[in-house]
């Protein structure tokens, strides 16, 4: 049981975002302590309690409420069309809640998250992680500083070559349960657009659905932002020869930032949080990722060191009364109302069929 002073946490969901991402980083954060994991599959409960004998294991949320009542956050990490229902019941229970992404899949829903933290006076934190993502907070540093003068253009693409999905609600799930890569990756590309440049507007996207099922694998979306900056998003899970991760324009400089933050296969293989930017900086071309270049003369970029546990350290710290959340509600729901403009303009198809936005 968790001491005093220290939240009480359930993790409903124990697939790879609950067992790579969230897990870990809440055992690893001195203000929370992992008190129970939910997770409907046989399988994925033997694997929570090999992992984390202390917790309670349960199958529904309710089970783990009845088992450890002094609870104090719910973290909601299940496939996306259960998050609004799922956070819904942890604040109608008196507990703070974190969503993974996507928050929301209808925005009407996102509304209403907000509206019934705000009642019940709970946390509504959206776990947009990549934020701390090192490449990323290195483009938020030099952008911030105006190293790079007016940002033009930013280019930003999460791509990858991978087999056919192994889960349905992903390959064959359609937007409204959720699926397909602009809710996956989407929330992701937005969100960081809008935070280096702000509040934006979708006025092109191309949907396409190459691997063989219902949903969308590969994506391009554009968004104009109020200050007059561009993004170009790319996201795809199909893509044999990734570009790069960041490309920006600016008035003065431009920069280019190549492969991904490891932080995740980190995770996955094992290494402990604390232990995050050693084995990162160890990695084979861990010092050859960036590049800044002025007036044709390109130098290195050094990439920041990526800070994952800065979320639940924030949360942790939002629940004492401390700081502000680390991550806004209406920041993930002006996300989802964007991926909710999209898919009703731009339909999915095989041959970059193209829609208008009204």
């Amino acid at each position: 049981m968790p001491t005093p002073g220290v939240v009480g946490v359930v993790l409903v969901g124990f697939g790879h975002g609950g067992r790579v991402f969230h897990a870990p980083l809440i055992a690893h954060d001195p203000g929370l302590h992992l008190a129970a994991v939910v997770a409907r599959s046989p399988d994925r409960r033997a694997e929570a309690r090999a992992a984390y004998p202390d917790a309670v294991v349960a199958a529904t949320l309710e089970e783990a409420l009845r088992a450890v009542p002094d609870l104090g956050l719910a973290v909601i990490s299940t496939p996306p069309a259960t998050h609004a229902l799922l956070a819904a019941e942890a604040l109608g229970r008196g507990l703070h809640a974190v969503v993974d992404k996507p928050f929301v899949v209808r925005a009407a829903d996102g509304e209403h998250l907000i509206r019934t933290a705000r009642t019940a006076d709970r946390l509504l934190v959206p776990f947009h992680n990549r934020r701390w993502d090192g490449d990323f907070l290195t483009v938020r540093s030099l952008v911030a500083a105006g190293a790079l003068g007016g940002v033009l253009r930013f280019e930003s693409a999460m791509e990858s070559w991978k087999g056919p999905s192994t889960k349905p609600w992903k390959r064959d799930a359609g937007a409204a349960a959720g699926g397909g890569v602009l809710y996956d990756l989407g929330p992701h590309l937005v969100d960081q657009a809008m935070v280096l440049l702000g509040p934006a507007v979708p006025v092109f996207a191309e949907l396409r659905a190459d691997g063989g099922g219902a949903a969308e694998d590969s994506l391009f979306l554009v968004l104009e932002h109020e200050g007059g900056s561009t993004s170009h998003l790319h996201a795809g899970t199909r893509v044999p020869l990734a570009r790069p991760r960041f490309h920006v324009t600016g008035a003065a400089s431009g920069l280019t930032i190549t492969g991904s933050d490891p932080q995740e296969g980190l995770l996955a293989a094992g290494v402990l949080p604390g232990d995050l930017p050693r084995a990162a900086a160890g990695r084979p071309g861990a010092h050859d990722r960036g590049r800044l270049g002025r007036a044709g003369r390109t130098e290195p970029l050094a990439i920041e060191p990526g800070a994952y546990p800065s979320f639940y350290s924030g949360v942790s710290a939002a629940i004492r009364g401390e700081a502000p959340p680390p991550v806004r509600a209406e920041d993930a729901l002006a996300v989802a109302r964007i991926i909710e403009q999209v898919h009703a303009s731009f339909p999915v198809g095989r041959a970059g069929r193209q829609g208008t936005l009204p």
